[in-house]
């Protein structure tokens, strides 16, 4: 059944802490994080895409498609403004968060009433914009904070339109929400995600 909702998977960073190994590359359980975060979208939109800028971006997911980035900025919110460019409902994700699930996806895309714009889940830490449901209405916000400079992720959740927001109580209904945002940015990080799958 179609969602008319594309996956969007944001490969963006240097990956300087691991030596220039793309992130979304290295494996945790056995598997690359961006295989596991593949595996929870499915089910739930109609297309995947890649976005990014490495030449081997096109091989690295069978049948996604490939978006590069529109603007030079380098931040996160580059990868949400390309994605809104293509899409007009997308689930962002960053490649580097190896324990989101089916069920996460789900309840993003249940969470968009037919007034709201974006959808944000709250973590641990507060809001997660990189893991979280976009429409194109929300355009005009992200271009605006690229073109002030603000790069900033948490800000631009603030100047979000008709903003959804799905509750830490509700995440923690469908799993640990430390370990459903959980990212890799460290070799520690890493080590630790093989412990979370070990136990």
């Amino acid at each position: 059944m179609s969602t008319g909702i594309t996956g969007a998977i944001v490969a963006g960073g240097a990956s300087s802490r691991f030596g220039g190994q793309a992130k979304g590359l290295l494996r945790v359980g056995g598997q690359r994080i961006i295989d596991r975060i593949t595996n929870a979208l499915r089910p739930v939109v109609d297309t995947i895409a890649i976005v990014g800028n490495a030449s081997g971006a096109d091989e690295w997911i069978p049948g996604a498609t490939v978006w590069r980035d529109e603007r030079g900025e380098r931040a996160s919110i580059v990868g949400i403004h390309t994605a809104l460019v293509r899409a007009e409902t997308v689930i962002v994700v960053a490649w580097d968060m190896p324990f989101v699930t089916e069920s996460l996806m789900r309840l993003l895309a249940r969470s968009l009433t037919p007034e709201g714009a974006a959808v944000v889940p709250e973590g641990p830490h507060g809001p997660e914009p990189m893991c979280a449901l976009y429409t194109r209405d929300c355009v005009g916000a992200v271009e605006d904070a690229l073109n002030r400079g603000d790069l900033r992720m948490t800000a631009l959740v603030e100047h979000l339109p008709r903003l959804v927001r799905i509750p830490l109580d509700e995440i923690a209904r469908i799993g640990d929400p430390a370990r459903l945002f959980f990212n890799v940015n460290t070799q520690d990080d890493l080590a630790a995600a093989e412990t979370i799958v070990a136990r």
